[in-house]
């Protein structure tokens, strides 16, 4: 009876073990897609802001086509003219109608500029990674990741930031070396990996 006692130990603490690490990684999963939900989300934002644009715009240019069947039906009302003077008439229309349809071009060129120029201003804005890598540069001290989303929800207000996804990116930084993580306790601070690439530039200014 006691080595069937302490089997079933064994083997539930080993189901335990891969329980917490099948728990760990599927939270890391989370948070990994959590963020590429909210990039994602962040383009079909101005993706819908360029389709309201080009909505308005086609309503625009659809609502000045029917200006030139108004003019055509006019000369039609007098139909007791003769033919010679309907000739006459449907001849001097169609010289505005050629205005018309270059005032309709221009305007297709100005509403073209218009989301030309503000394409450029959702692109210039700064990736997430480049704020929490220029945050933890800009600290001397290790901050949690708690810490780096409430600084950087103050610093940037327009911006939707949420902790796990934070906490995914510094886990990538981690990664690729541009990060240090220290554990204290069952909390843990992040740190800039800045000081170890300066050395080998004063060594090779020394030398």
């Amino acid at each position: 009876m006691p080595e069937n006692q302490t089997s079933t130990t064994e083997l539930t603490s080993q189901y335990f073990a891969q329980v917490t690490s099948d728990l760990e990684r599927n939270t890391k999963e989370q948070d990994r897609i959590a963020a590429d939900i909210s990039a994602l989300q962040e383009q079909l934002l101005a993706l819908q802001h360029d389709h309201t644009v080009l909505v308005n715009m086609q309503q625009a240019l659809g609502g000045a086509r029917p200006v030139t069947g108004t003019t055509k039906a006019a000369p039609s009302v007098p139909s007791q003219a003769s033919a010679r003077t309907k000739q006459a008439k449907s001849t001097k229309p169609t010289k505005p109608a050629k205005k018309k349809t270059a005032a309709v071009t221009d305007a297709k060129k100005t509403a073209v500029k218009q989301p030309a120029a503000k394409a450029p201003k959702t692109a210039a804005q700064p990736s997430l990674v480049d704020l929490i890598r220029t945050h933890l540069e800009e600290q001397s001290e290790p901050r949690s990741a708690a810490e780096i989303t409430t600084a950087l929800t103050a610093a940037h207000p327009d911006r939707t930031i949420k902790t796990t996804v934070v906490r995914t990116t510094l886990e990538n930084l981690v990664a690729r070396s541009s990060a240090h993580r220290n554990k204290q306790g069952s909390s843990v601070f992040y740190t800039a990996t800045t000081e170890p690439a300066a050395e080998p530039q004063t060594a090779a200014a020394t030398g």
